[in-house]
């Protein structure tokens, strides 16, 4: 046998508001809708009667009275497709009264002799629609929509619905506040993703979003209400707190503060849209500093480069000596350069450019043992020389002279330092040179001067051995 139907529980799942009241206005039923838009709880609406519960005076109160009593005393279904009414915020949001803009119908029910025993209220809260049209077309709206589309409640309400839709998912951020005190009426998707998903409707700017009144926002907005002219900021800084418990979050913001003007020339809220500009903010910043970067590092080769000249003119005995030395040394640079260019200047691999100044020479002669060490950009253009330096003196009067081989170790220790040990092994002994050239001077100054570390020399009898330590502190970029 089929349950009977239990039109309460219906009632209390329809998704629209509605509330029933007996011939005196008395609340009789209300459901779950109608208390999520209203704000309140169901005890504390049971038998009061509508105008105690929220008290109204003048145009507002008249309006909606004499609807109800048409539709108690005619038996006729009455509607109001658009009517201003505050209602009383709970305390928990501030307390207060908030302007509303309401539709509604009344349905009478009658008894067994055909006279109203209840009425049936049908409300929509169509504020956000109502603002939203005043923020784009002005208080024309109403006049250019036509007392025929407002006509129906239904109508009112799929027209609410779609609108909304729009403004909730444009892509740039929105809201409209209202009053002297910055009611939040309605904020959109991106509004709410860029003050970190905090509920702000409802709630006066100072209440939903204190740091940001703090900078001086509130004034921005007083000053667009009193003088009804927009206010247009362009990168602006704001600080938020787009988690609990968290820091303040810099952004930049691209935002228009446009006033929202009624038909006797005063402004009664603001309409706020804007594009988050952080990301482009940031990206111009960083190409700002690698341009200064570029131009600090090319100041520093061009340098390089002319010590690089004089010193190897300085050792040559003759023109095709000096245009072979210099022209290694440069390809040398230029290597390093490439390699950090490959990386955007954000450093290098030490063993990328172990291998690119000596793989020309066979890896099978080479012995690497170390871990893959990051070297920062300034500290890889200055081992690239070192290692190139080292790399032709094994070439020309050591290992690679011969058979022999290269033992290459390091090890980074627990204060970022390097400490790289180069072992020359199967070839002549090493002989200390009567003279320091160039390419000695150009080894210890690249390790004392240029990355202030420690270097030692051993000429032993299986050949040569250098040890060098550096730091890898990250300021030496």
């Amino acid at each position: 046998m089929t349950s009977p139907i239990d039109f309460r529980e219906i009632f209390d799942r329809i998704p629209s508001p509605y509330m029933l009241l007996d011939r005196e206005f008395r609340y009789v039923a209300a459901n779950a809708a109608y208390l999520r838009t209203l704000q309140r709880r169901w005890e504390d609406l049971e038998g009061v009667p509508l105008f105690e519960a929220f008290p109204s005076e003048g145009v507002s109160r008249a309006e909606l009275e004499a609807s109800l009593t048409r539709a108690r005393d005619s038996g006729e279904v009455t509607e109001l497709p658009l009517i201003n009414y505050a209602i009383e915020r709970p305390a928990h949001l501030g307390g207060g009264f908030e302007d509303r803009i309401w539709s509604a119908t009344h349905t009478p029910i009658p008894d067994e002799t055909g006279a109203t025993r209840y009425i049936l209220q049908h409300t929509q809260d169509v504020t956000a629609i109502q603002r939203l049209k005043e923020a784009a077309f002005g208080s024309r709206s109403a006049t250019m929509l036509g007392d025929e589309v407002l006509r129906r409640a239904e109508t009112v309400q799929s027209q609410s619905r779609q609108l909304r839709n729009l403004f909730m998912q444009a892509p740039s951020f929105m809201a409209v506040l209202r009053g002297a005190d910055h009611v939040f009426d309605l904020a959109n998707n991106a509004y709410a993703q860029l003050v970190g998903h905090r509920e702000v409707t409802g709630l006066p700017l100072s209440v939903a979003l204190p740091e940001v009144a703090a900078q001086g926002f509130v004034e921005l907005l007083d000053r667009v209400l009193a003088t009804r002219e927009a206010f247009v900021g362009r990168r602006v800084k704001v600080a938020l707190q787009r988690a609990g418990g968290e820091p303040l979050e810099e952004r930049y913001l691209d935002f228009v503060y446009q006033p929202i003007v009624e038909p006797d020339g005063s402004a009664s809220g603001v309409f706020v849209e804007g594009v988050d500009m952080t990301d482009q903010v940031q990206a111009d910043e960083r190409q700002r500093l690698l341009l200064d970067e570029l131009n600090h590092r090319v100041k520093n080769t061009l340098a390089t480069v002319q010590a690089i000249a004089q010193q190897t003119l300085r050792g040559a005995h003759d023109p095709a000596s000096f245009a072979e030395a210099f022209e290694s040394r440069l390809l040398a640079l230029s290597h390093t350069h490439n390699a950090l260019t490959d990386s955007q200047w954000a450093g290098a691999g030490l063993r990328q450019i172990l291998n690119q100044e000596l793989g020309p020479y066979g890896a099978e002669r080479v012995a690497m043992d170390g871990p893959d060490v990051h070297l920062p950009a300034r500290v890889a253009l200055s081992l690239g020389m070192v290692f190139h330096e080292l790399a032709t003196n094994a070439a020309k009067y050591g290992a690679l002279a011969t058979a022999g081989r290269l033992v290459l170790t390091w090890s980074v220790t627990g204060d970022d330092s390097l400490v790289f040990e180069w072992r020359e092994t199967g070839g002549p002994p090493a002989v200390k040179p009567q003279r320091r050239g160039f390419g000695s001077r150009l080894i210890e100054r690249s390790i004392t001067g240029e990355l202030r570390g420690r270097i030692a020399f051993d000429y032993a009898e299986e050949g040569l051995m250098v040890r060098f330590d550096t730091p890898l502190a990250r300021y030496l970029d």
